[in-house]
């Protein structure tokens, strides 16, 4: 992959970079408004679980695939243009959720539907990053990037607490101001990268470009695993906590908080080991961990101290896989088609978080035990290990374009 033209420095590379991580929290932390208010919204409306688990998927399944067409005009325009603009088309639908769509469930799923547009900033940000960096850098300047997850984590924080102290609206009408000064600022201070590719050729065209790379189907399969059980731990722990070991509410959430700054510290700690070594041992070394971690916990041990250190190291393992595989991701796509690439895998992995939590509970529904589903993770990721050492380690070596399939 080439590197960036010679006029950058790397103060303003960090500029850069710090600007699209903070672009990439504040608009994730829209992304999740509608989740901590899930149970309120259920009680006020006298919703179905299945209605509220429909409330919560929607935002998410949206900005999933959404980051497909999203990351291919992130090619064509640069993060310039789709940072400021992402972030201003996302305030139209907190704005409504907040003052005018929270008194039905069909209004909400409207909302629901377009705030799902502020999930796709993660692929505006991959390609944006990648290009101020030179490759020995480009793991850990994506993984800082990634870390930007972390804006879902503001909205657990602070949501309900600020529609406590003040109205249903209170949080949405905070995050639509703090779009849309980012968005201004982003507009004013945002550059793309020097000499940055540019592709020419239709969307379509280039898209199914990217479904040809041996590198987007891999680093897919490998984030709908690592990424998918962050996702799916951040949302499922919880009640799995409550179910299997009698946790209150506040004590779940609380470990659940845990589980998820770990993971988020750990992915700019992938991202850089992978600079230092090939992006396809971190994976291993991580998968490995996640498989050792879901075995121990299928016996459901005592928390104290080991099905803590189960999680923590599951926890670690995931965000340090996560890094790894857009270190990857950065390395090995073709310059003028990481965003594009960066989008089918981004949509791979925020998708990949769904299943397990139905399987799991599914599966406890039916034999009263998580083992099972929890052996089954276990399965899963000892396939995307044979997938990385077997074919992700052989075909694609550092830095070196990816080959089509």
């Amino acid at each position: 992959m080439g590197t960036p033209a010679t006029t950058s420095t790397p103060s303003r590379a960090g500029l850069m970079l710090t600007l699209a991580t903070v672009g990439f929290a504040v608009n994730f932390w829209a992304w999740a408004l509608l989740s901590p208010l899930a149970v309120r919204f259920t009680a006020a409306l006298d919703l179905t679980s299945f209605q509220q688990a429909l409330l919560v998927a929607v935002p998410v399944v949206v900005g999933s695939i959404g980051r497909i067409p999203v990351g291919a005009l992130t090619d064509k325009f640069g993060g310039r243009l789709m940072f400021p603009l992402v972030s201003l088309t996302t305030i139209v639908p907190v704005l409504y959720l907040g003052l005018f769509g929270h008194d039905s469930l069909a209004a909400l799923l409207i909302g629901g539907f377009f705030l799902g547009i502020g999930g796709t900033t993660f692929a505006v940000g991959v390609p944006f990053v990648s290009a101020w960096f030179p490759p020995q850098r480009r793991g850990f300047a994506v993984g800082v990037f990634g870390a930007g997850m972390g804006g879902t984590a503001i909205s657990a924080l602070t949501t309900v607490k600020l529609v406590d102290a003040g109205s249903t609206a209170t949080p949405f009408l905070l995050t639509a101001a703090v779009l849309a000064v980012y968005a201004v600022v982003a507009w004013l201070v945002l550059r793309d990268a020097p000499n940055r590719p540019v592709p020419t050729a239709p969307l379509a065209q280039r898209l199914a470009a990217t479904l040809r790379l041996k590198i987007t189907w891999q680093a897919s399969a490998l984030y709908a695993v690592v990424f998918g059980g962050y996702v799916a731990f951040s949302v499922y722990l919880p009640a799995y906590l409550k179910t299997a070991y009698g946790l209150t509410q506040a004590d779940a959430a609380n470990r659940m908080a845990g589980f998820v700054l770990l993971a988020v510290i750990m992915r700019p700690v992938g991202g850089w080991i992978s600079d230092k070594i090939a992006p396809s041992r971190v994976l291993a070394a991580s998968l490995g961990v996640v498989i050792a971690g879901a075995i121990v916990q299928a016996f459901t041990p005592g928390l104290a101290p080991v099905g803590t250190i189960a999680f923590l190291a599951m926890a670690a393992a995931l965000g340090a896989g996560s890094g790894a595989t857009f270190a990857l991701v950065a390395q090995v796509a073709p310059p003028n088609q990481v965003g594009s690439v960066t989008g089918v895998v981004g949509a791979a992995g925020g998708l990949g978080g769904f299943v397990p939590p139905l399987v799991m509970g599914s599966i406890y529904g039916q034999f009263e035990s998580y083992a099972v589903g929890l052996a089954l993770l276990a399965v899963v990721a000892l396939a995307a290990l044979m997938l990385d050492v077997l074919s992700v380690a052989r075909n694609s070596a550092r830095g070196e374009k990816a080959a089509h399939v």
